[in-house]
């Protein structure tokens, strides 16, 4: 899975190159302390941080098959996977390097993750951890709330779903 757009940046005149890349199984290390840094803070507000079992979670639940790299020009910059699921695709360990947050590249790579995703008619569910800035970001793309606990938001994108 390749794709390659050029994302506007904080500032207007400045553009971020981004690619998918298929991941292998020697990046399940990186994607583990990349998961560690990202969900640190929402983990620590609810009391369940743990840095060996955050890491371990997800070595737990690594495919390289359904796992993508981000990359921005050349580096690497996060990672995406999109597995099949009962009734459509679940979009997990969606992470971003804190360096390249806040520049439009999560809204320019789940775009195109979900054109795919619309293109087969699939709807789309995710989880969030209750209160982070990521849920934001989903409901932007069309994700509407389908069930929550006192950790975890449970979201559903129907195909063609307009965001708010």
């Amino acid at each position: 899975m390749r794709a390659g757009r050029v994302v506007p940046g904080v500032e207007s005149d400045r553009t971020t190159e981004w690619a998918l890349r298929p991941a292998e199984p020697a990046d399940v290390e990186a994607i583990a302390e990349l998961r560690a840094v990202v969900m640190r803070p929402d983990l620590e507000r609810l009391g369940r941080y743990d840095e060996h079992r955050v890491r371990q979670r997800l070595r737990d639940s690594f495919s390289s098959q359904y796992t993508s790299i981000i990359l921005s020009g050349d580096v690497f910059a996060g990672c995406v996977t999109l597995r099949p699921a009962e009734d459509g695709q679940l979009l997990e360990h969606f992470y971003l390097d804190p360096s390249v947050q806040g520049r439009g590249l999560g809204s320019a790579v789940l775009r195109t993750l979900l054109d795919r995703t619309d293109a087969d008619g699939l709807l789309v569910r995710l989880n969030v951890l209750q209160g982070s800035a990521a849920r934001r970001l989903y409901e932007r793309h069309g994700f509407t709330l389908e069930t929550q606990d006192p950790i975890d938001v449970y979201m559903v994108r129907q195909p063609g779903a307009v965001g708010t």
